[in-house]
């Protein structure tokens, strides 16, 4: 849900001759809170869930990913788990490294995942949106939901091709108006909620961009890929975990989420009567558990 956000102001890093992005709003001498968004989405989907943030006492930073807006869309860069990780630590450098806790959604969940596991005493917590943890060992009982999961996850192999740019940006950006629509089947997002996704979604190097994250999860020549992989596949750090799903997500089965979280060690719930986006969709469902859990973590 998009919002005004007044106090908020936006900031920029260059780095990778890239020029990123971010929104920025809160008292910087508070504890932070990093917003990470996913695809296809941008980082107004926490705009409903940023005053609650705000009014329990945290700073907020919410970066676009690298690929997401004008200055950081090149074709001759990457666009993969890693080099976003890096981003992400070099904005919380950017901020003085206050103490920090990770909240990412989809791509931003394997971001925080990486982060997490990669330099855990850096981070106070973490809480995954719609994405549960990896790295709990295999789980005997995720072996029925696999087949379902595999149907939902067929726009993966459509991301990775060639042709997946030139289907994004057709119709403005109808196709990705389709997967809100499929992912999140409760909510009723308006022109106003998706009009900043369709400004990515309808620009041909962004959506090269965003589509290119799909085609680096299997370039397994590539040491970036294979260390992503490792990272991913390691068990989870002692760092406190909240894993969210909503309970009617489209693109991801509630209940291997809550398989693949409690394998892994980490706390896990759902919200009703919700899908994919579920910041977005129910923010003050989200933040009832995430409020607490960031309080305890501080």
């Amino acid at each position: 849900m998009t919002s005004p956000l007044p106090d908020a102001t936006t900031l920029t890093l260059h780095r990778d001759g890239l020029e990123l992005t971010a929104r920025h709003v809160g008292s910087p001498n508070a504890p932070l809170v990093l917003a990470l968004h996913g695809f296809p989405d941008t980082p107004h989907s926490f705009d409903a869930l940023v005053p609650l943030l705000l009014d329990a006492g945290y700073q907020v930073l919410a970066p676009w990913l690298r690929g997401y807006t004008p200055g950081s869309a090149s074709r001759s860069a990457r666009y993969d788990v890693l080099a976003v990780s890096d981003d992400i630590r070099a904005w919380h450098r950017e901020l003085g490294a206050p103490p920090t806790h990770l909240v990412g959604h989809d791509w931003g969940a394997f971001t925080a995942m990486v982060l997490a596991k990669h330099d855990p005493a850096q981070w106070k917590s973490m809480t995954l949106l719609a994405i549960p943890p990896f790295g709990g060992g295999f789980a005997r009982e995720s072996l029925p939901l696999l087949p379902r999961q595999t149907l939902m996850s067929s726009y993966i192999p459509l991301m990775q091709s060639g042709f997946s740019p030139r289907l994004l940006v057709r119709d403005n950006a109808a196709f990705v108006r389709r997967l809100w629509q499929r992912w999140s089947p409760d909510w009723r997002f308006t022109d106003t909620d998706f009009a900043p996704t369709a400004q990515v979604f309808t620009d041909p190097t962004r959506a090269w961009a965003a589509t290119r994250y799909y085609r680096s999860l299997f370039t397994v020549h590539r040491a970036a890929t294979r260390d992503f992989h490792r990272a991913l596949l390691s068990p989870l750090p002692p760092l406190p975990t909240l894993a969210l799903a909503g309970t009617n997500d489209g693109c991801l089965s509630a209940r291997l989420h809550q398989v693949l979280s409690e394998r892994a060690g980490a706390h896990h719930a759902r919200i009703p009567d919700c899908g994919h986006f579920l910041h977005a969709e129910q923010p003050a469902a989200v933040a009832a558990h995430l409020l607490p859990h960031l309080r305890a973590a501080t």
